[in-house]
């Protein structure tokens, strides 16, 4: 392998990684809070369509990002009031997410670009050593979980929310609002992981872009064993394998493209498979909870 093919699987691999962790990261604050985000994938997608809007209309990636942000929070808040508020189904909820955004960005795109899209292009964020700024950020955004969860108070109340929402509750921590801005927090870095694919990686939207990324950033998480730095290994582990997708033929694989492109599947049934335990899960993780009347 000369140096030109590992320098492009290495740029890959990072551009490939990036809205994965980003998101990985903001599920892991949801999940040790006790509620699984199924709806993960379409807070990704909504971001992205919103922040190619609002950089299309004010030529400015940076904004594009907030709103994508803002979009998917919007998505998390509805999220929130029906699986907090309402103790529904989670899983449920989140199928139902996954269904609107893929309707309501559809249907707005198709709207204003026509049935087949025009060229929608939009200006992205600048890259610096082929990297753009959401690469550091998602590198220091995994330690500042980690630091978080682990170091703070907040962090502290927040896992024990996931783990004994009862015992929490007793000790003084409303369990209810814990679990509701650990959804807004996992909707904006949804937002933001969404917006990297349509301004930061790329410069274009296109219907569905997410294309199960938001279900791979869920595999992270639990192949991660709900540790942010586990995490930031297997968002590395699949970004290589999407990264293979380009990169497979200049290696001289001799393999058909179809393997390539579903690579990344592969790996994610792969790793589920093998480290399917929910050992390390929170204990309250996916139940709803009712406060004692």
């Amino acid at each position: 392998m000369n140096s030109e093919i590992a320098a492009g699987i290495l740029q890959s691999t990072l551009a490939m990684a990036t809205p994965l962790l980003i998101a990985a990261q903001g599920e892991t604050v949801v999940q040790k809070a006790g509620i699984v985000n199924v709806g993960l994938d379409g807070m990704m997608l909504v971001g992205a369509f919103a922040a190619t809007l609002i950089t299309r209309s004010t030529h400015s990636p940076l904004l594009g990002i907030c709103a994508g942000a803002a979009a998917a929070l919007c998505l998390a808040l509805l999220a929130a009031g029906f699986t907090v508020k309402l103790s529904a189904n989670q899983v449920v909820v989140g199928v139902v997410i996954n269904l609107l955004a893929i309707g309501l960005t559809g249907t707005i795109y198709r709207k204003l670009f026509g049935v087949t899209g025009t060229s929608l292009i939009t200006e992205s964020l600048p890259k610096f050593a082929n990297v753009t700024i959401l690469t550091p950020f998602a590198i220091v955004l995994t330690f500042g979980v980690l630091w978080w969860l682990y170091r703070t108070r907040a962090g502290l109340e927040l896992r024990a929310c996931g783990e004994q929402p009862t015992a929490a509750e007793a000790s003084g921590v409303s369990v209810p609002r814990t679990r509701l801005l650990a959804m807004l927090f996992g909707g904006l870095m949804a937002g933001v992981a969404g917006a990297f694919l349509s301004v930061g990686d790329g410069n274009t939207f296109v219907e569905n872009m997410t294309d199960g990324r938001g279900f791979i950033a869920l595999a992270i998480v639990t192949s991660g064993r709900w540790n942010p730095v586990g995490g930031l290994v297997a968002a590395l582990v699949f970004g290589l394998a999407q990264a293979l997708q380009f990169q497979g033929q200049a290696l001289g694989l001799k393999l058909p493209y179809q393997i390539f492109v579903a690579l990344p599947y592969l790996v994610t049934l792969c790793v589920l498979t093998l480290g399917s335990t929910r050992s390390l899960a929170p204990a309250a993780l996916g139940r709803p909870y009712r406060k004692a009347s």
